[in-house]
């Protein structure tokens, strides 16, 4: 069950350390249960109001840590954004997507709480999430948060889980439900669901670029942004190695950088990012 804010602010003084990953520091931002979760933070060159990007991790809702997305957050900061990498509870042991989705809406009820003392414009967080950790960004604000928690401003998804009422994993994480919709961020598309910048490889067998097509196209006949570039001839998060998709990653550089470039200028047009890398 989510903590109320009062609560879920541990707060700032509680863990202000500096990261093994390379953040620049690491707070406690709610305790489920009595398991501490962990908010790594990057912050900017310079932190007057700056934007805030919550950055989660991939991993099938069952492995994963913030600190793979050390130097995706760090670039983030060095481009002028407070970079958040959360900690988020894994599907084992009894806990379920729906638990690591009450997380993350934890984490950005913090980020907001927080805001002043993060040094972050509370107007302006967006999240950017990386397969499991797209279909929790994108849930935010599909589904939405317990207890009215605001969701993300601007969301960049990179090889997101939208359609999991098609995912069997998904479904077994959650012991399969009767209604496989419910925690399906494809099937709660609204009006609420803000601007969002999708990376996708076309030969994608883990979280197929045709469902992104479709999360789009609703998207955009209720009037909202959405953008996606498509990679020809790659896989899950752009892999070239289309045999095995969930591990033994094959990225060629070029397509690094074009993702990079696509999401600099996607974060630049919303005033997110002001000086894109080259």
């Amino acid at each position: 069950m989510l903590l109320l804010l009062s609560a879920l602010a541990l707060l700032l003084n509680s863990a202000n350390t500096q990261s093994q990953s390379g953040a620049d520091a690491v707070y406690t931002y709610s305790a489920p249960e009595g398991e501490a979760l962990s908010a790594h933070v990057y912050n900017p060159p310079t932190r007057d109001a700056a934007p805030a990007i919550l950055v989660l991790h991939g991993g099938g809702w069952a492995y994963g840590s913030p600190t793979w997305m050390d130097s995706s957050a760090r670039r983030f900061a060095d481009q002028g954004m407070v970079a958040i990498a959360v900690q988020y509870r894994l599907s084992r042991n009894g806990v379920t997507p729906i638990d690591a989705l009450h997380d993350t809406c934890a984490a950005m009820a913090w980020i907001r709480e927080q805001a002043d003392e993060l040094g972050v414009d509370p107007s302006r967080i967006a999240a950017y999430g990386v397969s499991a950790g797209g279909h929790l960004a994108a849930s935010m604000t599909t589904i939405g948060c317990p207890e009215a928690v605001e969701g993300p401003d601007l969301l960049v998804l990179y090889s997101p889980a939208l359609r999991t009422s098609h995912d069997s994993w998904f479904q077994r994480l959650l012991g399969q439900p009767e209604n496989p919709t419910a925690y399906s961020p494809y099937d709660h598309v609204s009006e609420a669901t803000p601007a969002t910048l999708i990376i996708s490889g076309e030969e994608d067998t883990l979280t197929p670029h045709a469902f992104a097509e479709g999360y789009c196209a609703q998207l955009q006949a209720l009037q909202t942004e959405c953008e996606i570039e498509a990679f020809s001839g790659v896989g899950h998060l752009l892999t070239r190695n289309l045999d095995n998709q969930e591990s033994d990653f094959d990225v060629a550089d070029a397509d690094i950088q074009r993702a990079r470039r696509v999401i600099d200028a996607f974060l630049t047009r919303h005033g997110y990012q002001t000086d894109p890398a080259q």
